[in-house]
């Protein structure tokens, strides 16, 4: 599980370095499908990987003069309260639910990534 651990967790740094996604996108699909873990345990696995990648990202797009340090910050303290509520819930429901919400949240979010792509204007 290693060696496949540090192939996910390297190739999920580049992918999240360069399109600013991380944690959920990345990371569960990964976990769960190339080492196995389930669906919860990817998803607790993942809230803790993807903090030094969140750290390492933030602070090379800082360099670049890309981050909103104060909205940053706001969006993290609100989200404590929010990872405290998941947490709760997740544990409650059946793990077959938590795969088909997590699937929906993934085609929503893809869908909304091609409608914007598709609406703006080429550079």
């Amino acid at each position: 599980m290693t060696e496949g651990a540090l192939i996910v967790g390297f190739l999920a740094g580049v992918v999240a370095g360069m399109l600013g996604v991380g944690g959920g996108i990345l990371f569960v699909p990964a976990l769960v499908l190339f080492l196995g873990l389930a669906q919860v345990d990817a998803e607790a696995t993942s809230l803790l990987a993807i903090i030094p990648v969140a750290f390492v990202g933030a602070a090379r797009q800082q360099r670049y003069g890309n981050l909103r340090l104060r909205d940053a910050i706001v969006l993290g303290l609100l989200a404590v309260p929010g990872a405290v509520a998941g947490v709760a819930i997740v544990n409650a429901i059946p793990e077959r639910t938590v795969e088909v919400l997590f699937a929906l949240l993934m085609l929503y979010v893809a869908g909304q990534m091609v409608r914007r792509a598709l609406a703006e204007p080429s550079s």
